[in-house]
């Protein structure tokens, strides 16, 4: 590199004066007006970069990528009752979508039935109301679950809905070994980000490592674990902040599994991971490469690691539902778009597209549509799929990526000491401290305030406004009508139950609670004897209690 041209370029760059603006990234870093080699000079390709499917993985965790297999188009899709969300399902997959994901309502995602009190007013709003196996059934009626991968998006009652949805394809004459798909179960981010718990965080990880244990030995091809970073960006973190306490909760995972008795391996070959893909198109790239050469390292060096897969960070994407704005909702295909390329070239094995209405409700049919068009286009009309990492050897994306990655460490290390020398001990104690919490709101805070100074500009909110139109978009209404249907349809089928199974299930339930056993199978025998949701998770409060965060500001 020639230093005195660079010099002289520095100096007439300066003269001919810059725009009042801060270049910056999305999470406040500053840039610099070129990159060279100069800012590579520690960077070497076969350690940092390297081949894909090679280690340590920063160009792709498989040799091919997307030459071999597009990511798995997957739209995140519930509202009302199951036989609704079943019609939007079918509406998906015959447009082209080659995964289902469940969005489930507030009621189901805390554990309680519809027809709890506290339920009133909130089900089927959000997702998809499911009260017990009958309504997952519906949910998968004439949809074969030996054909397609289920991602369902749910952590605190994670378990005993999975044993509804394997008692369903055990009515389906589907083998639980043929079972593909993604659990949630990340119950660490409750507690960081977006407080959808139900017991303290302690039997919340039993519940979590035996389920893990559950599928090593019943489900071998399904994941029980998504670790996501989505809800921790969602909150207001930064990108760096996102990475670095997803990855943290994805160590701490591991070490649960090996406090459980499992190897390394056994956990890791089984997690995915679950990431925001966020506006700032470069950011975004470098903090999906780094996710992947940290966590490669981490658990070859960290957790001795010996199977290739389980240095393969695999992630489902979904483009940044904070992002969208209600003014000109119809810039929000735009800004999709964009985060749905960042995805892409970031190397994502899965992903979701926002609709533009999200904003405003759930979204209407012709809205999804044209989020998985969307996809579509990207994958088989912009070429973005042709060359795997194009952006791989870019004087910034590498430099970005780096310190994506230094800012990431020194997360760790702080975690690791809170933990003395352990990161799930130092998760529970940062959660316990609320240290998450306050990164993620002075974060939070300082990007709202350069929203308010101008600093930061959200086209048609803060620039480039103009009074709404009237209907601009249509707007899915879920009818009034659906809560009492579905609280109707529950008490119907409480009724058509077999009193004596019901107890004596769930009896034996909480009483395994206070051993060592694994939970599991006394779940999934609570779905079949067809207990309600809010039962089974009533059954372990009795044992595990409940949690209640403390104040934080």
């Amino acid at each position: 590199m020639d230093l005195e041209a660079f010099e002289e370029w520095r100096r007439a760059s300066e003269e001919g004066g810059v725009r009042d603006a801060d270049f910056d990234t999305l999470s406040s870093e500053p840039l610099e007006p070129l990159y060279t080699p100069a800012d590579l000079k520690d960077n070497d390709y076969d350690r940092d970069l390297g081949y894909p499917g090679s280690y340590p993985y920063t160009r792709g965790v498989y040799p091919t990528m997307y030459r071999g297999r597009l990511w798995t188009f997957r739209q995140f899709s519930g509202y009302g009752n199951a036989t609704e969300t079943n019609r939007r399902y079918k509406f998906l997959l015959e447009r082209g979508q080659t995964g289902l994901s469940v969005a489930f309502d507030m009621p189901t995602l805390m554990g309680r039935d519809s027809d709890d009190l506290q339920s009133e007013g909130e089900v089927g709003r959000c997702g998809v109301a499911v009260d017990s196996v009958a309504d997952m059934e519906t949910l998968f009626d004439g949809i074969p679950l030996s054909e397609i991968t289920t991602s369902m998006t749910i952590s605190g009652p994670a378990a005993m809905i999975f044993a509804m949805w394997l008692v369903v394809a055990e009515r389906q004459g589907v083998a639980w070994h043929d079972l593909q798909g993604t659990l949630q179960t990340d119950i660490l981010k409750e507690y960081i980000a977006q407080k959808e718990w139900v017991y303290p965080p302690e039997p919340h990880l039993r519940l979590t490592a035996d389920l893990m244990a559950f599928c090593r030995d019943e489900a071998p091809r399904y994941h029980p674990v998504s670790i996501s970073g989505y809800h921790i960006r969602e909150a207001g973190s930064t990108a760096a902040q996102e990475l670095a306490f997803t990855l943290a909760s994805g160590f701490a995972h591991v070490e649960l599994g090996v406090g459980h008795g499992m190897t390394a391996d056994e956990v890791a070959i089984r997690l995915s991971f679950f990431f925001n893909s966020h506006i700032d198109f470069f950011e975004e790239v470098a903090k999906f490469r780094a996710a992947r050469r940290i966590w490669a390292r981490w658990m070859r060096n960290r957790y001795g690691a010996a199977d290739e897969r389980s240095l393969r960070l695999r992630f489902h994407t979904q483009t940044a539902g904070c992002s969208l704005t209600a003014p000109q909702p119809y810039n929000n295909v735009v800004r999709t778009a964009y985060e749905a390329l960042a995805a892409v070239f970031g190397g994502t094995q899965s992903l979701h597209t926002n609709s533009l209405d999200e904003v405003l409700a759930l979204p209407t049919e012709e809205a999804a549509e044209l989020a998985l068009r969307t996809q579509q286009i990207l994958a088989y009309e912009t070429g973005a799929a042709n060359v795997i990492d194009p952006l791989g050897g870019s004087y910034f994306v590498e430099a970005l990526t780096d310190r994506i990655e230094s800012q990431a460490e020194r997360y760790f290390a702080r975690i690791d000491e809170m933990g003395d020398g352990s990161i799930l001990a130092g998760m529970l104690q940062g959660i316990e401290d609320g240290f998450f919490q306050a990164e993620i709101a002075d974060a939070a805070y300082r990007s709202q305030r350069l929203f308010e100074e101008g600093r930061k500009v959200v086209v048609g909110v803060n620039r480039f406004q103009r009074p709404p139109r009237e209907g601009e978009v249509s707007v899915l209404a879920i009818p009034p009508g659906t809560e009492t249907q579905q609280v109707e349809a529950l008490e119907r089928r409480k009724a058509g139950r077999e009193p004596k199974a019901v107890e004596n299930s769930l009896l034996a339930l909480e009483a395994a609670a206070s051993t060592d056993a694994n939970l599991m199978p006394l779940l999934v025998d609570c779905a079949r004897a067809e207990c309600t949701l809010g039962e089974m998770v009533n059954a372990l409060k009795r044992v595990f209690g409940v949690y209640r965060e403390s104040p934080a500001f």
